[in-house]
């Protein structure tokens, strides 16, 4: 029997600890001793000399990548085309992806849903030309849910609203190693499991550590025999994960870099919307998002987004349609600009669902390149259905509907802005124009202004709202 042993190991330099110390006596780093599992010295000892050992026996090799045959990895479907948007195309096995989001903001229920309605499909996402017919084989479709935080009749109350009829096997268990043996398939259970649901691995523990659960140690050891675990049996194993109040994911850094895919569930407390997007992925690209809707029934899927985020939107000053590209999905949302004279010393600038960084500079290109009076104003920014946008591309958008707001001048109608803001007040273009476009068709625009028919502010504000440039100031 291999023996372990715990010890408090600094994070900074290495100095190892019988015990917890607030702070480190070799550099004086405060709170960075993390509890870890050591092997015993003897078997340390053994694998060092078993090691060198293969090394005199085996010489390295060199492969080169011309010699490497492609392969393509097979997709387990999640019956979510939103959520297998941002997986990459579905499920990829012996994956281990990490869910996060605020309390109460849907993970439990995204995730039950996923396992009540599991469909392991064939080959989808990618097709295997070195299989016949170009289809993988089937794989296993049992799913087993370990559930820390609640218990099987909670979980039933809440499975009976998404579908009273749907079956799952439940498992309430924090021992990591138990919940290990289980899914092995061990004398207890003769099942054989295709997908397993850890919720949630801040209340996974080994008793090899004296540390509670939720702690470094806990999260980053319990989290590294899950990750083997998935790889060993080449099982997809899903992980949700709690964030503090910061907004970063609550324990060690080293969670994020041991799993192959991080999502996150983003969402208002006072909007029905829910926004998965992909902040890591091994598998795909990390640019995609899935969009949901909470309802009484789980989460429903938003097809067309767009339609939904424009569906009340007035046409009133201030009011202005941008296109974001998300992946390879563009989305049609609605800005708005509230400018209004300020009473204070330093005048606010606001920015909901945008980069408040970028709303300083953009305000700064307006008051010194078109000599804008906004230096005695507040300024509020609002991107509508709290989505959140972040690309280059809708700096246009947001200057026109500050200066919209300010002129109180009204943008054309069936307009959309497309376009990143240069410190020079330019208009530089951006990438995937033609799907912007395209998408701007769909829903009725007839007007795209970008750095195509508009090189400079003044050219797209002419174009905007009809104002030449003497009536701005």
């Amino acid at each position: 029997m291999t023996k372990f042993s715990s010890v408090y190991i600094c994070q900074q330099c290495g100095f190892k600890a019988s015990q917890f110390l607030g702070k480190c006596p070799e550099c004086g780093t405060w709170n960075s001793l993390v509890e870890t599992v050591e092997e015993s010295s003897a078997r340390q000892l053994q694998g060092r000399q078993s090691s060198v050992k293969r090394a005199t026996m085996q010489r390295a090799t060199i492969i080169n990548l011309s010699e490497i045959e492609k392969q393509h990895y097979p997709r387990i479907s999640t019956n979510l085309e939103e959520f297998d948007r941002c997986l990459g195309g579905g499920i990829v096995p012996g994956s281990v992806v990490l869910v996060s989001g605020d309390p109460g903001v849907g993970k439990s229920t995204l995730l039950l849903q996923m396992a009540l309605g599991l469909n392991y499909s064939v080959g989808v996402g990618f097709s295997d030309p070195n299989v016949k017919g170009g289809k993988t084989p089937p794989l296993q479709s049992n799913v087993l849910y370990i559930a820390g935080e609640e218990s099987a009749q909670q979980i039933k109350i809440r499975a009976d609203r998404i579908d009273p009829k749907a079956s799952l096997a439940i498992l309430n268990e924090t021992d990591v190693d138990i919940i290990g043996e289980v899914i092995r398939g061990s004398k207890d259970s003769k099942e054989s499991w295709g997908l397993v649901i850890i919720d949630s691995i801040q209340t996974m523990e080994t008793m090899d550590l004296s540390g509670v659960a939720g702690s470094v140690g806990q999260v980053r050891e319990c989290s590294h025999r899950l990750q083997k675990l998935a790889k060993s049996l080449h099982i997809p194993i899903f992980i949700v994960g709690h964030i503090t109040k910061d907004g970063s994911i609550a324990g060690p850094k080293t969670l994020e870099h041991l799993v192959d895919v991080v999502l996150s569930l983003e969402g208002e407390s006072t909007s029905n919307f829910r926004i998965l997007r992909a902040t890591k992925n091994r598998f795909g690209s990390t640019d995609e998002i899935g969009i949901f809707e909470m309802g009484e029934k789980g989460m429903m899927e938003v097809q067309n987004p767009s339609k939904i985020f424009l569906e009340e939107k007035v046409n009133a000053p201030g009011s202005a349609v941008v296109a974001t590209l998300n992946g390879m999905r563009p989305i049609l949302v609605e800005i708005q600009a509230l400018v209004t004279k300020s009473f204070l010393p330093i005048p606010k600038r606001v920015g909901s669902g945008i980069d408040n960084n970028r709303l300083q500079l953009l305000v700064a290109v307006l008051q010194s390149r078109m000599k804008l009076p906004v230096f005695d104003k507040d300024i509020f920014v609002n991107v509508t259905g709290g989505l959140k946008v972040i690309e280059p591309a809708c700096d246009l958008g947001i200057c026109m509907a500050i200066i919209s707001s300010l002129k109180d001048q009204e943008i054309s109608n069936k307009t959309v802005l497309v376009g990143e803001v240069g410190l020079l007040g330019e208009v530089r273009g951006v990438r995937g124009i033609d799907k912007r476009s395209a998408e701007a068709k769909k829903l009725g625009f007839t007007k795209v202004i970008s750095s195509e028919n508009a090189k400079n502010l003044t050219e797209a504000i002419r174009l905007a709202c009809g104002l030449p440039r003497e009536a701005l100031r």
